[in-house]
């Protein structure tokens, strides 16, 4: 075994060892096939109302634009599958959002394993990702081998599914590299006949103007009326395409206590919803992702839920 398999051979460990689910490397490098797919993709305007996508085209596409000197992106994966779920008559939550917000969790131990990285190996200068910054994660995670992007445009993996999130550390230290893994869609369309919105345009194209979690995240403004009746009852997020998914056969709970939902959180009903106070919204999602969209934006769509 050479240094470069032995680097990323105790890289991958302590990763495991972190509770990551799984870890790829691949070399920081322009991202050829992905640069006129996004190009187009922007171009079509389904970015909505991101005019952030439109930034930073380059660093996007080459890792070395956005960390000096970089040489691997080591792509890892975090499970955010929850043990139960929320009762199937209230407004819907998008399972990611039960606990607290993966920012913070995936970013110290992302912290965890540069400092590792660190002591073991040496002068190693780096940056941590977790979709905070212009990095196309699904694009690095597939270039290692976790795993191929779903006609859903989600990373997936025949052992687990897809319930997970993906971060990256950017480093300057060349490592043994993975290789990509084959696609195993084969005819299957589940998740473009499922989408209520029909935000699925065409196999591995997402008109995310159309997506219902950009409808009740990212949109600051009033959801189109065009959508009225079309969004399945979801007032945060969307796990429709992944749902109906057959790979998410495979996907078991996680075992980060972080993860575990506020008590309350999973037996509110649809009234509880619809009454919900600034006090109760702060109390259930505390460390939430859900502040993203604030008390204004959650109660803006379960007002629109109820029409």
């Amino acid at each position: 075994m050479n240094f470069k398999q032995k680097r990323a051979k105790l890289i991958k460990e302590e990763a495991k060892r972190l509770g990551f689910l799984s870890c790829g490397i691949s070399k920081a490098e322009f991202l050829e096939e992905e640069a006129p797919r996004l190009e187009k993709w922007l171009n079509n305007n389904m970015n909505g109302k991101m005019q952030y996508m439109e930034n930073h085209f380059d660093k996007r596409l080459d890792p070395t634009k956005l960390v000096e000197g970089s040489k691997s992106v080591v792509s890892l994966l975090l499970n955010y599958f929850p043990s139960e779920t929320q009762n199937s008559k209230s407004y819907k939550l998008s399972k990611y959002a039960y606990g607290t917000d993966y920012h913070f969790v995936i970013k110290d131990k992302l912290k965890a394993l540069l400092q590792f990285i660190q002591d073991e190996i040496g002068e190693v200068e780096g940056r941590a990702f977790v979709d905070s910054a212009p990095v196309l994660d699904k694009a690095w995670a597939a270039k290692s081998g976790l795993g191929w992007i779903g006609k859903h445009s989600n990373l997936l993996t025949q052992q687990v599914g897809s319930f997970y999130f993906i971060a990256e550390l950017i480093i300057d230290l060349e490592l043994e590299y993975d290789t990509p893994t084959t696609d195993h869609c084969g005819t299957c369309t589940a998740c473009i006949d499922a989408c209520p919105t029909q935000a699925i345009v065409e196999p591995y194209v997402v008109d995310g103007s159309k997506c219902i979690s950009y409808l009740t995240i990212e949109l600051k403004e009033n959801i189109p009326k065009e959508f009225n009746g079309k969004m399945d009852d979801w007032m945060f997020g969307c796990d429709v395409c992944q749902d109906v998914c057959p790979w998410n056969r495979f996907s078991k709970p996680h075992n980060e206590p972080l993860f575990n939902p506020h008590p309350e959180l999973l037996s509110m009903s649809k009234k509880d919803w619809e009454e919900i106070t600034e006090d109760t919204f702060r109390k259930v999602f505390q460390k939430s992702a859900v502040k993203r969209t604030k008390f204004a934006g959650l109660t803006r769509n379960i007002k629109f839920l109820k029409g």
